[in-house]
C-alpha cells in the first residue's frame, strides 16, 4: 500500500509543494510545529532513511540544504532545525523547521493550525527564496 507521501508525490493528494528534483519532493507539513515547516521526501518509497540508495540519500540532503537556505531567508529565525523521526509515516523523510529556541522543535507540542491562505503565502515566500 502506498504511503500518504507517495500519494502526494503522485498528485493523488494535494499539497503545498516547495520543490522537487528527479529523486526527491518537498512540501509544507500540514501539521507544522512552526510556520515554514517543510518535509523533504525521496520519491522512491523507502521506510527507513538509512536504507536509501546512496544517490537518493545524497540528493535528499542536497535538496534539504537548498530549501533550508530559502527557509532561513523567508523567516526571522536563528537557524533551520532538521529532524529525522519517521515513526508517523513509513516513508523516509526530513523535517526542516525554522527555529529560534530548542523548544521550537519539540514534536510533543501542539501543532499550528493554519488557513490555506497562510499555507499558500508561506509556500510562495519559500519558493521565491530558492
Amino acid at each position: 500500500m502506498s504511503s500518504i507521501f507517495s500519494k502526494i508525490i503522485a498528485n493523488e493528494i494535494p499539497c503545498y509543494k516547495i520543490a522537487e528534483n528527479e529523486f526527491c519532493f518537498s512540501f509544507l507539513d500540514i501539521n507544522p510545529l512552526q510556520k515554514g515547516h517543510v518535509l523533504v521526501v525521496p520519491k522512491k518509497e523507502v521506510d527507513q532513511l538509512f536504507d536509501l540508495e546512496d544517490k537518493t540519500y545524497f540528493e535528499l540532503f542536497s535538496l534539504s540544504k537548498t530549501i533550508s537556505s530559502a527557509i532561513k531567508k523567508s523567516f526571522n529565525c536563528n537557524r533551520v532545525g532538521m529532524a529525522v523521526i519517521g515513526l508517523e509515516v513509513p516513508h523516509a523523510h526530513v523535517h526542516l523547521i525554522p527555529i529560534n529556541h530548542e523548544n521550537d522543535m519539540n514534536f510533543s507540542q501542539p501543532k499550528k493550525s493554519l488557513t490555506s491562505e497562510e499555507f499558500e503565502s508561506i509556500a510562495s515566500k519559500i519558493i521565491a527564496n530558492l
